[in-house]
């Protein structure tokens, strides 16, 4: 699924000196995994926080209640202190986040397909934006997620 993308990243990290976490929610660790699926993925990868929960986001990652009542789970503002907490609560250079709605359901307000990413690096301002997959089924989400994850790891490194 995302083979070609892990190993660029592992060899880009690498070569930055970068180690990488993730902060993980409709993906359920996917991404981890994907750039685990690589050897030598020790070299670079520091650690995956699977926060499907509420309850886990605010424990493990120091997401506020107050952003989560106000703006709700799946929003660029929780992307962004998903993302901020993996980097502050691991070894790591690098983070990025995802929350979305992989489906089935939705609403029209958040409508399934919906993913925000936080992307966090030490020194650098946090990024976060949101991708509109459509409807296209759970799987299909999920992949185009991890997909998208992984490409926005590797834009943040050096050439």
């Amino acid at each position: 699924m995302s083979g070609e993308p892990a190993t660029r990243l592992l060899a880009r990290a690498r070569a930055a000196g970068a180690r990488i976490a993730t902060a993980e929610s409709c993906t359920g660790g996917l991404i981890a995994g994907a750039i685990t699926e690589v050897p030598g993925s020790s070299d670079i990868f520091d650690r995956g926080f699977v926060t499907y929960s509420n309850a886990a986001k605010i424990e493990m990652l120091g997401i506020r209640p107050e952003t989560l009542e106000a703006h709700g789970a799946v929003s660029e503002q929780i992307a962004r202190e998903m993302a901020e907490g993996a980097l502050a609560r691991s070894g790591a250079s690098l983070a990025v986040s995802v929350t979305g709605i992989a489906g089935p359901g939705g609403s029209e307000f958040k409508p399934e397909g919906r993913v925000c990413f936080g992307l966090a690096m030490r020194g650098r301002a946090t990024v976060v934006t949101t991708i509109e997959f459509g409807p296209r089924g759970r799987s299909a989400v999920r992949a185009a997620t991890v997909a998208h994850a992984l490409a926005l790891l590797n834009a943040a490194l050096p050439d």
